[in-house]
């Protein structure tokens, strides 16, 4: 894809420069870590660090675009560069979701789906033996693997809490993935399980996983297999949980974080940074459990 074209194809031509222009395959983040040849956006210069390997054309402002001349970037300069980002995000997805392809839904063998759920007709893969009680969602982009079960009122796949300030308004960022359950995961009542902003980006839940009531799951978080999340947590999106984690009761894991294998957010937790493998975290910010305990001592001493 080249921008130039879009931005004719989209009728949005006025206060761009482009410089160098290059060929991309898939609009992401700085930071992504995925196949194929990008388009990012930067408007904070802390992060020209972050941008990855694969990035060929970068969406910025005049002040940026000086400190990226030189480089072997392809550099668009306009006066708000998440802004255009995310228009051209949206027109792509509303182009992609009228022009592509449609795949019959698919149900497997012995599978128990109330008549009162509501199951996208196409582009749904539910494998064997999966369980869907009433007043169940799942829209379209969705995989369940084998012998999972989803309980009474929760939504999988559905648009996610994505918007951007544009002057006085505020832009809703379409959500183009898709959500991906593994085999065995049970998913209990009035669970939101959102879908990936991006065509390339799944939200991923790996097998054996357990999850709560109300728990809600943010666009483009993995959990890795075996992991237990208790009610009401709240996980933002891009957030990574590894394997055989537990995050305990009502706790708040922040976006785009990561929490180890084998680690633990424990009750209540506000988790701000990431918890490494086998990691232990309590508290509000959250730090080491065992830092946590050991303050609260000092505390009730001082007391």
């Amino acid at each position: 894809m080249l921008l130039s074209n879009i931005f004719k194809e989209y009728g949005f031509l006025i206060n761009i420069v482009i410089n160098n222009e290059k060929s991309f395959d898939y609009l992401a983040l700085t930071a992504s870590n995925i196949n194929g040849l990008l388009c990012v956006f930067l408007d904070d210069e802390k992060y020209i660090n972050d941008i990855s390997s694969n990035v060929r054309m970068v969406i910025t402002n005049k002040r940026i675009g000086k400190l990226l001349e030189g480089t072997h970037y392809g550099i668009c300069i306009v006066d708000n560069p998440r802004e255009v980002f995310f228009l051209v995000h949206n027109y792509l997805s509303e182009k992609r979701c009228k022009s592509g392809k449609k795949e019959k839904t698919i149900v497997g063998k012995n599978c128990n789906i109330s008549i009162l759920s509501s199951i996208a007709k196409n582009n749904v893969r539910i494998g064997d033996n999966v369980v869907i009680e009433e007043f169940v969602v799942v829209r379209e982009n969705t995989t369940i693997g084998d012998y999972s079960i989803i309980r009474a009122g929760s939504v999988v796949g559905g648009q996610g809490y994505e918007f951007k300030r544009v002057g006085e308004g505020i832009l809703s960022v379409a959500h183009a993935g898709g959500v991906m359950i593994g085999n065995n995961v049970e998913i209990q009542h009035n669970t939101c399980i959102d879908r990936g902003v991006f065509d390339w980006d799944n939200t991923i839940i790996g097998d054996n996983c357990k999850i709560d009531n109300l728990v809600h799951i943010a666009h483009g978080v993995k959990i890795g297999r075996n992991s237990m999340i208790v009610a009401n947590v709240g996980i933002g999106g891009r957030t990574i949980i590894g394997e055989n984690t537990w995050i305990g009761f009502s706790a708040t894991i922040t976006n785009g974080v990561s929490v180890g294998d084998n680690s633990r957010a424990n009750i209540g937790s506000v988790v701000t940074k990431s918890i490494p493998n086998g990691g232990s975290f309590t508290g509000n910010f959250a730090i080491d459990h065992s830092i946590f305990l050991k303050n609260l001592k000092k505390s009730l001493g001082n007391d």
